[in-house]
């Protein structure tokens, strides 16, 4: 003979109550979690568009800008309008990006002197940045006249800087052009507008 069921115990008003809160707490924290992981998705998306597009980051190699910029320094780039005079920009080379100063733009007139003094349509250029004055690594012909839609650049290391002076490197068309530098933000005891 078998023994009949034992009767299950239902359970209390108070016990379903908390029951339905926990289980509305966990649907809740899940939906914020989801929401605020698209939300962290989208915002990191944005910046890395905008620091690729608008904002370009870069970190300095090499001696070529010394002093004005030194080696693993972090700056800041713009992607807005056209070089002028006197900028700092970075540019696409050979699969690298160089960063080096405007000195002329389209058709100006280029000459440099044995000691490394710069004219710009015959006009001397004042260079307040520069310890230093070399003509450097140069085999272009002197006066050299930059061409349509260029930028003739130099580095603020003059003696070892490889830049417009050199036929390999040449002027800078547009479309090489990441940024204009803008802003040093490392190391943080250096954080300062760029001149």
């Amino acid at each position: 003979m078998s023994t009949p069921p034992k009767p299950r115990d239902l359970p209390t008003l108070v016990q379903l109550r908390s029951e339905l809160k926990r289980e509305q707490y966990r649907l809740t924290y899940g939906a914020t979690l989801r929401s605020t992981a698209f939300f962290l998705v989208v915002v990191a998306a944005v910046a890395v568009l905008v620091a690729t597009l608008m904002l370009p980051v870069l970190q300095i190699y090499g001696t070529s800008m010394t002093p004005t910029l030194n080696n693993g320094e972090i700056v800041l780039s713009v992607k807005t309008g056209k070089p002028e005079q006197g900028d700092i920009i970075a540019f696409y080379y050979n699969n690298k990006i160089l960063v080096k100063r405007v000195i002329a733009g389209a058709g100006q007139w280029v000459d440099i002197d044995e000691d490394g003094g710069v004219t710009v349509d015959g006009i001397p250029l004042d260079e307040p940045y520069l310890t230093e004055k070399s003509l450097g690594n140069c085999n272009v012909q002197l006066p050299y006249q930059v061409p349509d839609g260029r930028w003739f650049v130099m580095g603020d290391h003059r003696s070892v800087s490889v830049d417009s002076r050199d036929r390999a490197v040449g002027c800078v068309s547009e479309e090489q052009v990441v940024g204009r530098l803008v802003f040093r933000i490392w190391p943080l005891k250096s954080i300062s507008p760029i001149q």
